[in-house]
C-alpha cells in the first residue's frame, strides 16, 4: 500500500511539473506522516543530512567544478584540435574526430551534459561542413556525450557506488572499458554512414600544425592519466582524485592557457554550486526515502518475490532493463538511481549477479534515458546549445539509441565485459 501510494501522488506531481526533488520529497514525508508517525522529527533531519554526509559524496563538488572550469576554459577546443589533426582527415574522420572528443573530454568532465554543452559549438559546423546531415549530426554529438557517464570520472558511478557500497575504483575501472567499447560502436555506426554518403573527412592538417595541436592537449590529456593513474596506483582515492582534478584544471586554465581570470572564475564557482546544491537536494531526499523503502521491506518483499518465482539473473536483468529504460524516459538519471537502485540491488545480489556488473548494467541503461524522449536531458541541451528544435535533434537520435542497445544486451549478458579488468586489478 506505501508504495502504491508513493508511486501514485510522485506520478501526480511529475505530471504538474514539480520540481524533481519534490517529486520526491512530498511523498516521502507524508509516507512518515501516515505510515511512520513514530519516528520523531529529529531523526529524519538526522537522516536527510547523514544521508549526504560521507566523505565518498565529496567527489562529486570537486569533479562538476572542474568539469565548469574546463567548459568556460579551451580545454574543450584543444582536445577537439589535437583528434581532429590526427584523424579528420580519414574517411569518416570529422565524426571519428566527434566520439573521441566526447570521449576524451568526457575522461575530465565527467559529466555528459557538461561535454554537449561544450563540444557542440565546436563540432557541430564541422560534421555539417563535412557533408554530414544535419540530424545525423545533432544525433552524433548528443549520444556521444554519453561516453562521459562511463568513463571516469563518472559522477553517476559515484552515486551508485555510494548507495551500494561498491568500490568507485572498481567501478571507474569497469566503466572505462563498457565506455570505450561504447565509443567504438559509434564510430563503427559513423564509418557505416561514411561509406554510403560519402562525407566524412577534412584537409590533411600539416606536421607543424599537428605538433602544434599535440603540444597544447597534451596537458588537457594529462588530468586522466593522473587522476587513474593516482587511483590505482596506490596515491590517492577516488574522492581525493577529484581535488587533485580541481587543482590540475585551475593550474591549466589559469596558469598554462590562460584562458580566464580570477573573475571568472568565481562566475564559474557559482554556477558549480548551483549544480551541486541541486544534486545533493536530491541526494539528501533520496536517502530518506531509501530509508522509508526499507522499512516498509520494499527490498525484502521483491528479493523473496523474485525467489519464489525462481526467476534467474538473466530473466532479472531483463526485467531491470525494462523498467530502467521507461524510468529513462521520464526521470533524471539521478533520481533513477535514488529510487530504483536500493530497491533492486538487493536482489541482484540476491540472484548471483556481481555488484560492478549490476552498477555497469544500470549506468548503461542511464546513459539511453538521457537520449531517449520525451525528457532525455541531453536532447533539450543540445537544441539549447546548438539553437536547433527539440524535435530535430530527436529525429537524428533513434539510430544511436539502437546502437546503444545492442550494446546493452552485450553487457548485460556477457558479464565478463565488465569484470575481468576488475579481477585484474585487485
Amino acid at each position: 500500500m506505501l508504495v502504491g501510494l508513493l508511486c501514485l501522488l510522485a506520478a501526480v506531481l511529475l505530471a504538474l511539473g514539480f520540481e524533481m526533488f519534490l517529486v520526491m520529497a512530498i511523498p516521502t514525508l507524508l509516507a512518515w506522516l501516515m505510515f511512520f508517525p513514530g519516528i520523531p522529527s529529529i531523526a529524519i533531519a538526522q537522516k536527510l543530512i547523514g544521508g549526504v554526509n560521507t566523505a565518498t559524496l565529496l567527489a562529486i563538488p570537486f569533479f562538476v567544478f572542474a568539469a565548469d572550469i574546463m567548459a568556460r576554459g579551451t580545454i574543450a577546443r584543444r582536445l577537439t584540435d589535437l583528434v581532429k589533426t590526427n584523424v579528420g582527415h580519414f574517411p569518416g574522420g570529422l565524426g571519428h574526430t566527434t566520439v573521441m572528443s566526447c570521449m576524451a573530454f568526457g575522461s575530465i568532465c565527467g559529466s555528459a551534459p557538461a561535454t554537449v554543452a561544450a563540444l557542440g559549438r565546436i563540432l557541430h559546423p564541422e560534421l555539417v561542413k563535412a557533408r554530414y546531415s544535419e540530424k545525423f549530426s545533432l544525433g552524433l554529438i548528443a549520444s556521444s556525450a554519453e561516453c562521459a557517464l562511463l568513463i571516469p570520472p563518472s559522477i553517476t558511478l559515484i552515486i551508485y557506488g555510494w548507495l551500494t557500497g561498491t568500490s568507485i575504483a572498481d567501478l571507474f575501472a569497469a566503466g572505462f572499458v563498457v565506455g570505450v567499447l561504447l565509443g567504438l560502436a559509434f564510430m563503427v555506426q559513423v564509418q557505416i554512414v561514411t561509406w554510403r554518403s560519402g562525407a566524412g573527412s577534412s584537409p590533411r592538417a600539416s606536421r607543424q600544425v599537428r605538433l602544434r595541436a599535440l603540444r597544447d592537449g597534451l596537458v588537457a590529456l594529462g588530468l586522466p592519466i593522473v587522476i587513474l593513474g593516482g587511483i590505482y596506483g596506490g596515491v590517492f582515492t577516488a574522492t581525493e582524485a577529484a581535488a587533485v582534478a580541481v587543482i590540475y584544471a585551475l593550474a591549466v586554465e589559469m596558469a598554462i592557457y590562460r584562458s580566464f581570470g580570477f573573475a571568472e572564475l568565481m562566475k564559474v564557482a557559482e554556477s558549480s554550486a548551483i549544480t551541486v546544491v541541486v544534486i545533493f537536494m536530491l541526494l539528501a531526499v533520496g536517502s530518506l526515502l531509501s530509508y522509508f523503502i526499507t522499512l516498509a521491506q520494499v527490498p525484502a518483499f521483491f528479493t523473496q518475490l523474485f525467489v519464489d518465482w525462481k526467476v534467474n539473473w538473466i530473466l532479472f536483468l531483463l526485467i531491470v532493463n525494462v523498467i530502467f529504460f521507461i524510468a529513462g524516459m521520464f526521470i533524471d538519471p539521478n533520481s533513477i538511481l535514488l529510487v530504483l537502485v536500493p530497491t533492486f540491488y538487493p536482489v541482484a545480489l540476491a540472484v548471483g549477479i556481481d555488484p560492478v556488473h549490476f552498477g555497469l548494467v544500470v549506468c548503461l541503461n542511464i546513459c539511453i534515458g538521457m537520449i531517449t524522449p520525451p525528457f532525455g536531458l541531453d536532447l533539450f541541451v543540445a537544441a539549447s546549445t546548438l539553437r536547433r528544435p527539440v524535435e530535430q535533434v530527436i529525429a537524428g537520435i533513434w539510430p544511436f539509441v539502437v546502437t546503444n542497445l545492442i550494446m546493452l544486451m552485450f553487457i548485460t549478458y556477457i558479464p565478463a565485459i565488465s569484470t575481468t579488468i576488475v579481477r585484474f586489478i585487485r
